[in-house]
């Protein structure tokens, strides 16, 4: 019997509009508000550690030891990671490799910058 898996369209990590902007939309803020929410778990947080200092992408089997936990629950932060843009899905037979998506980070970082008012 065939077992059809359910692909995940990852959302793109769009919002990044400054948190100082003094006309960020309610879509905007919802956005972030996602970001924040799926970064707001110490081991999402690693997960995003790991894949930084990670040269290539990650196997789902080699966070189980790094975070001491079980694959489901690895796999679990992934796919929250995965439904912000956060990271990349690479299936390899069985298993899943996940990279952090630079770009999409450094989108993230944008939204604390403060820029100086222009008088």
């Amino acid at each position: 019997m065939a077992r059809l898996l359910q692909e995940i369209e990852p959302a793109p990590v769009a919002c990044c509009t400054p948190v100082v902007s003094p006309d960020i939309s309610s879509d905007q803020a919802q956005t972030l508000a996602a970001i924040f929410k799926a970064l707001a778990d110490q081991h999402r947080v690693r997960i995003v550690n790991l894949l930084a200092n990670a040269p290539e992408p990650v196997c789902v089997c080699d966070f189980m030891p790094q975070l001491g936990l079980a694959q489901g629950t690895v796999s679990f932060h992934l796919k929250k990671l995965l439904a912000v843009g956060l990271l990349e899905r690479e299936q390899r037979g069985t298993w899943a490799y996940y990279s952090l998506k630079r770009d999409a980070l450094n989108r993230l970082a944008d939204v604390f910058t403060m820029k100086e008012a222009v008088a």
